[in-house]
C-alpha cells in the first residue's frame, strides 16, 4: 500500500460543537452570524449573540421534553436558518441530529426515524409532519415533533414558539440546565447521525461524534483560505454532510452566512448578498458554464468573438499564475472590463472563491472559472469522513484534481487503487450495520475504504479518476470508467442534465440522456417549440410534461445530441465510444429516486427503470 502522509498533523480538538459555538459566541458576539430571507422578500440578520440565545432556549426546551445526552433528535427541512438554530439547540442540549431530506418519502423517513431510534423531531412544515403521521404507529419512541411553519395540535405536535416558552419555563427554574449540559458533553459523544442517501440500496446511518465536526473546523481553519470577514451564501442540503460541514467551519472561523436553501433563487441571491464564497455541487458550476457559453457565443459576430479572445486570454494568464509566473497586463484588463466583471457582477461582485464537493468537477469547467478570475476550489470528502477530507489550495492547483489532504487526515493507495483515509474526520461506524462496518475498515489500523478509485501525484494532490463499484466490463474484456465520459459530455453539450454511460457485459457502451428543463426552455424558446414550465422549476402539469415529451423526441433534439456524441467519441479510446444513445422524455428528479438530494444520478434506479430501453439498444 502507497501512503502519503499529510504535510502537517493537526491535534484532535479536545472540545465539543457545543463548546465551539459557546467560544464563537464569547469572542464575536456582536459580528454578524446568519442572515435569512423574509416574506417581504428582504433579509433578516442576526447575531452570534441573537443566535445563542435563540438556540439556548430551544434547548431548554428540549431537556424540558426530556432528552437525554446523546439521544437522537431528527430533523426533517429543507435548509433556511431555522434549521441551523435547531441543529445548535441539540448540539447545546447534548442530543445528536438526525438529518432527513426533506424530499424523502414517508416508508423512508419511518425506517431512518426508526433505526436512529428518533425521540424527538424537528419539522419543517404540515406536509413534513403527515409523514410521520402516516408511520405513527410504527414509532412509538417520537415523544414530540416541533413544527417550524404552522401551529401545533395542542398535544402531539407544538410549534417553535412553545417548545420555546418550554424552554423560558424550565430556565425560570434551573437557570443553569443548559450550561451545565452542555458542560458534560464529551468530544467523543455522538453528534450527528446522518443517513446516506446513496446511489443503491437503503440509506446508512453515519455517527459522527463531536471530535469529527471540531476536527473539521480546525482543519479548514488551518487552510488559511476564510477568514472572519468572509460572507457565505449556504443553499446546500443541510441534511448532507457538504452543508454540516461548512456549518463546523463557521462555528471556528466566524464569518457569516446567509441561508437560503431555495434553488431556484440562487441566481437572484447572489447579487443581493454579495457572497465572498459560495460552495456548489458540480451541477450548479455546469449550468453556470453552460449557460455563459451560450449567452456569450449565440449571437455571433463581435461579441461571440470578444468573448471566446477573452478567455484565449484569461487562460493563458491562468497558466501563467499557475505555473508561479507573473501575469496581467492590458489584454487582461480589457478582457475583465468587457467579460469577466459582467460575469462576477450576476454573482455579487465579490467572489474570491467557489468550493465544489460531492462529485468530480471536470477540469475543462474549473478552468474556465478560472480564466474568468472565479477560482473554484475543488475539495473531496465522504459523508462517512465528515464530508471533507481533501481541498484545493490557492497555491498548489492542478485542474481535475480535488488537492492535498487536510492537515492531520491521511490519504492512501491500496493496491486496487481504492482511496483510504485515515484521521480525526473518519466515522465512528454506520449505525447498527456490524457487517458494513468490517468491510470499509478491512485494512485495519483506523483506515477508511472510500469506494473511489484514485492516484496521488507527486505535490501531494488527489485525483479521482471513478467510483470503485461503477467501473464497468464490456463483454470484450475492456474496463470503461463511466463517470469520466459522463462529465467530457456535459462539458460538450450543455442541454445535459446528466449522461448515463451503459456497458457492463455489453458488447459496446450506449448512454441515455436526461435533458435539464431550464436549458431545453431557453433553447425551445429559440428553435421554435412551446415551453410554458416555469424556470427553475420544470415540468409540472401533464401539458408541460408533454412539452417536454415533444421536445426531447424532436428531430432538432436529436441532432443536437449526436453531433455532441460525435464530438465525444473523438475524445475517447475505441472502445470507450457511445455506439448508441436514447434522449429520455423527462428529466431526472429527486422526487422519483433518479437523483440523490445532492444531484447525483442513482445510477442503478435509472437503470432499472429504463431497462426495456437500454435492451432495446442492444437487440
Amino acid at each position: 500500500m502507497q501512503i502519503t502522509e499529510a504535510r502537517e498533523q493537526l491535534a484532535q480538538q479536545n472540545t465539543t460543537v457545543a463548546q465551539m459555538f459557546i467560544d464563537r459566541v464569547a469572542k464575536t458576539p456582536d459580528r454578524e452570524a446568519f442572515r435569512k430571507p423574509t416574506a417581504e422578500g428582504s433579509w433578516q440578520s442576526f447575531t452570534w449573540k441573537e443566535s445563542y440565545d435563540q438556540a439556548h432556549a430551544l434547548a431548554a426546551g428540549l431537556l424540558a421534553l426530556g432528552l437525554k445526552m446523546e439521544e437522537r433528535v431528527g430533523i426533517a427541512s429543507n435548509t433556511r436558518y431555522d434549521w441551523i438554530v435547531a441543529d445548535l439547540s441539540i448540539m447545546l442540549a447534548g442530543g445528536a441530529a438526525t438529518t432527513v431530506y426533506p424530499s424523502t418519502g414517508a416508508d423512508d423517513v419511518a425506517y431512518i426515524l426508526a433505526d436512529a431510534d428518533v425521540v424527538i423531531l424537528f419539522a419543517e412544515d404540515d406536509t413534513q409532519v403527515a409523514k410521520v403521521r402516516e408511520k405513527k404507529a410504527d414509532l412509538p419512541d417520537i415523544r414530540k415533533i416541533i413544527v417550524f411553519d404552522g401551529e401545533g395540535d395542542g398535544d402531539w405536535v407544538i410549534s417553535m414558539d412553545e417548545l420555546r416558552k418550554i424552554g423560558h419555563d424550565l430556565l425560570d427554574k434551573t437557570p443553569d440546565a443548559v450550561t451545565e449540559r452542555s458542560a458534560s458533553i464529551a468530544p467523543d459523544n455522538l453528534a450527528t447521525l446522518i443517513y446516506t442517501s446513496g446511489t443503491t440500496g437503503r440509506p446508512k446511518g453515519v455517527e459522527l461524534l463531536h471530535s469529527n465536526w471540531t476536527y473539521e473546523g480546525a482543519a479548514i481553519e488551518s487552510v488559511g483560505i476564510l477568514n472572519v470577514d468572509d460572507v457565505q451564501f449556504l443553499w446546500l442540503p443541510l441534511a448532507h454532510s457538504f452543508g454540516k460541514v461548512l456549518e463546523a467551519a463557521q462555528l471556528q472561523i466566524g464569518f457569516a452566512t446567509a441561508v437560503d436553501g431555495r434553488v431556484p433563487k440562487i441566481v437572484d441571491n447572489l447579487p443581493v448578498v454579495a457572497p465572498t464564497f459560495m460552495a456548489g455541487v458540480p451541477r450548479i458550476f455546469e449550468k453556470v458554464y453552460a449557460g455563459a457559453i451560450k449567452n456569450g457565443t449565440a449571437s455571433g459576430g463581435l461579441k461571440a468573438k470578444i468573448f471566446n479572445w477573452a478567455f484565449e486570454v484569461g487562460k493563458r494568464e491562468s497558466a501563467k499564475r499557475l505555473a508561479g509566473q507573473s501575469s496581467g497586463g492590458i489584454q487582461l484588463a480589457i478582457a475583465e472590463k468587457l467579460v469577466f466583471s459582467k460575469i462576477k457582477a450576476k454573482m455579487g461582485g465579490r467572489i474570491r472563491y467557489f468550493v465544489s464537493g460531492s462529485a468530480a468537477l471536470s477540469g475543462t469547467i474549473a478552468e474556465w472559472f478560472d480564466a474568468a478570475g472565479l477560482t473554484i476550489l475543488e475539495g473531496y470528502g465522504l459523508t462517512e469522513t465528515s464530508a471533507a477530507t481533501c481541498i484545493v489550495r490557492p497555491d498548489n492547483v492542478q485542474f481535475g484534481t480535488v488537492g492535498e489532504p487536510l492537515a492531520g487526515t491521511q490519504i492512501g493507495i491500496a493496491d486496487d487503487g481504492e482511496i483510504l483515509v485515515r484521521g480525526p474526520g473518519v466515522m465512528r461506524g454506520y449505525r447498527n450495520l456490524p457487517e458494513a462496518n468490517a468491510e470499509v475498515f478491512e485494512h485495519g489500523d483506523g483506515w477508511f475504504s472510500t469506494g473511489d478509485i484514485g492516484t496521488i501525484d507527486e505535490k501531494g494532490r488527489v485525483k479521482i479518476t471513478d467510483r470503485k463499484k461503477d467501473l464497468v466490463k464490456t463483454s470484450g474484456g475492456k474496463y470503461i470508467a463511466p463517470s469520466a465520459i459522463e462529465g467530457k459530455f456535459k462539458v460538450i453539450f450543455g442541454m445535459a442534465q446528466a449522461f448515463i454511460v451503459h456497458a457492463n457485459n455489453r458488447n459496446f457502451a450506449s448512454a441515455l440522456v436526461a435533458l435539464d428543463p431550464d436549458a431545453v426552455l431557453v433553447w425551445a424558446g429559440e428553435n421554435g417549440m412551446t415551453a410554458t414550465w416555469a424556470a427553475g422549476i420544470g415540468p409540472v402539469t401533464d401539458e408541460e410534461s408533454a412539452q417536454f415529451k415533444a421536445i426531447a423526441d424532436s428531430e432538432a433534439m436529436h441532432t443536437a445530441v449526436d453531433n455532441a456524441v460525435i464530438q465525444l467519441n473523438t475524445e475517447l479510446n475505441h472502445w470507450e465510444t457511445i455506439k448508441k444513445f436514447e434522449i429520455l422524455e423527462a428529466p431526472l428528479s429527486i422526487d422519483t429516486g433518479e437523483l440523490t438530494p445532492s444531484l447525483k444520478v442513482k445510477r442503478k434506479v435509472v437503470e432499472d427503470k429504463y431497462r426495456d430501453i437500454l435492451d432495446a439498444m442492444y437487440s
